[in-house]
């Protein structure tokens, strides 16, 4: 018997048990519905980080001011200011480091014609927009001239400039920022949030010395609140590190055996953490959508062991008129992969149906890939093949004249 009649033999089968046949399949639709799901689910977190992570920029190091005491007293981490703008010009100088940015921040009032806005101000250095990664939608970003005049000029973040201009070019307007004029020099493309969950368009920028003499403030003159820094490349990272920390212990003359008065932290250790967190999730989700397939697997085991009984009397009687076990075997084993494989294609419809209307109900990152699906689709065939095999196995071993007396 050729394949292509036991093929016929196989469907015909399931045709006339399409009740028994629909409920087999139910198993295996669950199953690749929710591994599709989930995979998709856990691979849009992953790329959501890695989209977060390379637009945070690479290599950096973002160092704060640590615990401090005086008089008898002791401070916590980031009460008091430590860190200078000068300190962050020297950490430049080091040969592992390629630039830093000095930061100060505050919340101010934005008034532009009619419209205002409350939003995050940062002051900082040019260097700033380059370890961060940022891109300009229109304009450009302000000088080291602009540093060293305190020059009132400004770039804005997407939100900010959306909410203040609307669809009107911002770019050589005067905004006020605690009524005080500000040129609007640039921009910025949108990034999303960061890491900690914060809008990072929702900012503007303005010169560092502008903001300490005019708008925010600063009790310690030339403080800062942290500064970024950027390794000149990621297997330098270790040793910049020991250089930053030198380097501040000896600006800032702590004696040997004395806690460090700033703390320093690698930010692209901290988003490897986070890529492995998310891969892991994605793994788990994955494990536990996978068990819906093997109780499918094992459902359509039982069901294809039923089939066999049933049916023993007509396998005897297709052995007697010259079927080989050969032909037997592949009939039952083409029958359970058949209900995988439409299972399979169900399934897939659903999930990839399913994360559609999650990704538009929820607003999350579903990402749904060839491999993801082709993956779901093999594990589908493959489940059919093994648990199909036991009871089409036991059909072909029968003996003609035993199953021909089977009442």
């Amino acid at each position: 018997m050729n394949l292509f009649a036991i093929f016929s033999e196989a469907l015909g089968a399931l045709r006339q048990n399409r009740l028994r046949t629909g409920l087999t399949m139910l198993g295996m639709i669950i199953g690749v519905a929710a591994v599709v799901l989930m995979l998709s689910i856990g691979q849009g977190a992953r790329t959501k980080i890695t989209e977060t992570i390379a637009a945070m920029g690479s290599n950096l190091f973002i160092v704060v001011p640590g615990a401090t005491s005086s008089g008898g007293f002791s401070f916590g981490s980031g009460s008091v200011r430590t860190l200078t703008i000068n300190d962050a010009y020297s950490i430049a100088d080091l040969a592992s480091v390629s630039a830093t940015a000095p930061v100060t921040s505050g919340t101010v009032q934005l008034n532009y014609a009619a419209k205002n806005w409350s939003t995050i101000i940062t002051g900082t250095t040019p260097d700033y927009f380059i370890v961060g990664n940022w891109k300009m939608e229109s304009g450009t970003i302000f000088t080291d001239s602009d540093i060293r005049s305190a020059a009132r000029v400004v770039v804005l973040g997407a939100i900010t400039a959306k909410n203040l201009f609307g669809e009107e070019d911002p770019v050589g307007k005067t905004i006020r920022i605690t009524n005080r004029p500000f040129l609007v020099v640039g921009v910025l493309m949108a990034k999303g949030q960061s890491l900690t969950g914060r809008d990072q368009d929702d900012n503007i920028f303005i010169p560092i010395t502008t903001s300490e003499r005019q708008i925010t403030g600063n009790p310690f003159p030339g403080s800062i609140r942290y500064m970024l820094v950027q390794g000149k490349s990621a297997e330098d990272m270790d040793i910049a590190e020991i250089e930053i920390t030198q380097l501040l212990r000896q600006r800032h003359r702590i004696g040997k055996g004395k806690e460090n008065d700033f703390t320093v932290r690698n930010l692209t250790a901290i988003a490897d953490v986070a890529t492995d967190a998310a891969k892991i999730m994605s793994i788990v989700l994955g494990a536990i959508a996978s068990v819906s397939l093997l109780v499918g697997g094992i459902g359509i085991m039982n069901i294809m062991l039923v089939s066999v009984t049933e049916r023993t009397r007509e396998i005897g009687i297709r052995m007697a008129i010259g079927a080989n076990q050969r032909a037997i075997l592949t009939q039952f084993l083409l029958e359970a992969m058949m209900i995988c494989i439409m299972g399979g294609l169900l399934g897939l419809l659903i999930g990839i149906s399913g994360a559609w209307v999650i990704s538009q109900v929820a607003d999350m990152l579903i990402v749904i890939t060839l491999g993801m699906v082709g993956l779901a689709f093999l594990f589908a065939s493959a489940v059919g093949i093994f648990f199909g095999f036991y009871p089409a196995k036991k059909a072909a071993s029968l003996k003609p004249v035993d199953a021909l007396r089977y009442e």
